[in-house]
């Protein structure tokens, strides 16, 4: 069996004196698609942030591909990580974000290639060429030179996916990327994300509300409440015979929303 990809093991997180993550472990397969699901304010969120380092950890030890993520080794022991292996480790990750987070002033192509040329030193023309690539992977080829206010809610988010694929990660975070769209809109987003799950073997972890999305992309979903996980399993067994109440009845209100499972 090969190793997790990720591992957490016992981490916290707290805002004072507010508790996010409670004592929270966890290991993700390499190549494996994990949904996060839940209510709103449940962790979900803050798991995807902790693992780009936008957040700390109050607690705990979380590896990345085989190295601690916020510790060194410093003589014989761990050490917290310095910004130098902070960065190095954030190269393994990319996030996909659910506002899109696109630099306004620049076009699409240079929003794609503005970080792989500042942070991998590669040369413009080849940065291009790649962005080229991805955009055609994401049905943007024709929007290279637009302007992020001349694209839809759809295309932002596309080209925000793109984005984060040209650094190459072998982690993809996706985070609600659906929810601000229009309800028409998100169908081209998922589809890009069904056809990078299905033609690569990156490890993806999504946070989502599209529960029928949920099912059928993932290979294991994780059920999150109040910082935990109550219930984890394959699709099925999550939507279609959840064992927990407490699943159950988050399940129910979603149903009842109107939403499919």
């Amino acid at each position: 069996m090969p190793e997790p990809i990720i591992r957490i093991d016992n981490i916290t997180k707290r805002y004072g004196a507010l508790t996010v993550l409670a004592g929270l472990s966890m290991n993700v397969m390499p190549g494996e698609k994990l949904a996060l699901i839940g209510p709103s304010g449940s962790g979900k969120t803050t798991i995807l942030r902790i693992l780009m380092t936008l957040e700390t950890i109050s607690g705990g030890h979380i590896e990345v591909d085989g190295a601690q993520l916020y510790h060194i080794p410093s003589k014989g022991a761990l050490a917290p990580a310095d910004e130098r292996h902070l960065h190095r480790m954030r190269e393994k990750i990319g996030m996909v974000f659910q506002h899109f987070n696109l630099f306004p002033h620049k076009c699409v192509v240079d929003n794609i290639t503005l970080a792989p040329i500042l942070t991998k030193r590669v040369p413009k023309a080849v940065a291009e060429k790649r962005a080229m690539e991805l955009l055609d992977m994401v049905g943007l080829a024709d929007k290279a030179r637009s302007m992020p206010a001349q694209l839809s809610g759809g295309q932002k988010q596309r080209v925000a996916i793109a984005r984060a694929l040209a650094l190459s990660p072998k982690i993809m975070l996706f985070d609600e990327v659906t929810s601000a769209l229009d309800p028409e809109l998100v169908e081209e987003v998922l589809t890009v994300m069904r056809k990078l799950g299905s033609e690569t073997d990156m490890t993806m972890l999504l946070v989502t509300h599209e529960m029928g999305f949920a099912h059928d992309f993932a290979d294991r979903v994780l059920f999150f409440d109040r910082g935990t996980i109550v219930e984890e399993g394959k699709p099925d067994e999550i939507f279609r015979n959840p064992k927990r109440e407490r699943t159950q009845t988050f399940l129910r209100k979603i149903v009842a929303a109107g939403h499919r499972v």
